[in-house]
């Protein structure tokens, strides 16, 4: 290593499997030939896992970092010639997932330590990987004490040609083991054909799933028992035990691009049909005496209220009453009256005193009017009055009559509708209307049509 005599990383007891939540420390030692310039020496503690689609390739499609966490040990300076040691300590997060490799991804665990040095210089590095085992509970999977059963029917043919049925169950004492431990694994054939079934065979298969953007799955057999076939129309029973080999967990949380599942196949060889009998593998072994937790509950939904009806408001708090006979019962709040129409608006009719000039051109002296009409004979005689009832519009309108009861009223005034009439009425004296400035009466206005009404 040229100036570099030793640089290794050395961890405390030798120790290489830890736990989450455990802390990790250790000593650098470095011994050099000669003095070296360096700008800082730092330990990196890393977990992380990459995948990929290509089997054993570590250019990896994805990636995920679990945690980091570096320490300077040595600042600027002139690391002088001889031995020098460094100690370091971490502390692990107690969420990380198990050590793993595979053909194509790993979860890694490691300490790296550096020697910056400055430009035009070589640096060093090197690392020290360690294990990490994450403790999985069999206890807390839910129904973990229940058997793991299933079953199946294929049809038996031979030649292409239908020759009966076979059917075939499985079933495991448990769901749950630990390295070392015996699954009892039993199958039941019932070969409802002429011709023997192949042998069958209950296999202990682990499922790695790689999620990339495609993600890879790979099965592997990780133990295998053989059996005998059974013969045309009979019935027969098969039970083994596999032992688990030293495996790891099986992943409960799907969060992860590495994902562990476990379940045993039971197979025939011929015809080819087989089940799955999911299990799982963990490092707390199942305690027959623990009950096992129970699946969640879905929450049922709240029923359905209407919206279109409105909260009923509290009643406020009435002061407290002495009973009597006299009280009134209380009574439901009302709803509401509703607001009374607004009155129309009142006429402003006004009454003209006489009509203009140019409306009528045709009629005689029509220009040299000067507002007063012309009397009639009976009103230069003065003989009778003009009742103003003769001027009503308004149906049931009347107007009180003089004191003197003597004057009679006067024939009412007549409007001729065709032009003959318009020019006979013309020329005559009583075309028009008579001349109320002797009257008695006042000179008002007739009332409005509404306020005819309230007469």
């Amino acid at each position: 290593m040229g100036k570099i005599q030793e640089f290794e990383i050395t961890l405390n007891n030798n120790k290489t499997v830890y736990s989450p939540g455990e802390s990790i420390s250790g000593t650098l030692k470095i011994s050099t030939a000669q003095s070296i310039q360096c700008k800082a020496i730092k330990v990196n503690c890393q977990g992380f896992c990459g995948v990929t689609s290509k089997a054993n390739d570590m250019d990896w499609t994805e990636e995920e970092l679990f945690f980091s966490s570096s320490v300077s040990i040595a600042d600027k300076g002139t690391l002088k010639e001889g031995e020098h040691s460094f100690s370091f300590k971490f502390l692990l997060p107690a969420t990380a997932p198990t050590s793993f490799e595979g053909p194509y991804g790993r979860i890694i665990y490691r300490v790296r330590a550096f020697i910056d040095t400055p430009r035009f210089a070589k640096d060093y590095k090197i690392e020290k990987p360690f294990c990490m085992l994450n403790s999985i509970n069999l206890n807390e999977v839910p129904d973990i004490h229940e058997p793991s059963s299933s079953s199946v029917t294929k049809n038996f043919s031979y030649m292409l040609v239908k020759n009966g049925t076979v059917e075939l169950k499985g079933k495991s004492d448990m769901r749950g083991y630990i390295a070392g431990q015996i699954i009892k694994v039993s199958a039941e054939i019932e070969n409802k054909s002429d011709k023997s079934t192949g042998h069958v065979v209950a296999s202990l298969m682990q499922k790695v799933t790689y999620n990339t953007k495609k993600p890879t799955h790979d099965l592997r057999a990780v133990a295998e028992v053989e059996g005998p076939g059974v013969k045309g129309g009979h019935k027969a029973e098969w039970k083994e035990k596999i032992i688990v080999p030293t495996l790891p967990p099986s992943s409960l949380s799907g969060d992860n691009l590495i994902q562990i599942s476990y379940y045993i196949q039971v197979s025939l060889k011929y015809p080819e049909v087989s089940l799955t009998l999911p299990i799982y593998i963990g490092n707390i072994a199942v305690d027959p005496t623990r009950p096992a937790p129970s699946r969640p509950v879905p929450p049922k939904p709240a029923p359905r209220s209407n919206s279109t009806s409105a909260p009923t408001p509290s009643p406020a708090p009435s002061p407290t009453v002495a009973p009597s006979d006299s009280t009134p019962p209380r009574l439901p709040p009302c709803s509401n009256p509703k607001a009374a129409p607004k009155p129309r608006p009142r006429s402003s009719y006004a009454s003209p005193s006489a009509p203009p000039a140019d409306l009528y051109p045709e009629l005689p002296g029509a220009a040299n009017y000067n507002g007063e009409m012309e009397k009639s004979p009976l009103q230069e005689s003065g003989s009778q009055a003009v009742s103003p009832n003769a001027f009503s519009y308004a149906p049931g309108l009347s107007f009180r009559q003089s004191q003197n009861s003597n004057h009679a009223s006067a024939p009412p005034f007549l409007s001729s509708t065709t032009p003959q009439d318009r020019s006979l009425t013309a020329s005559t004296p009583m075309s028009m209307p008579p001349n109320y400035g002797s009257s008695a009466y006042p000179h008002e206005p007739p009332p409005s049509y509404e306020d005819s009404f309230n007469t």
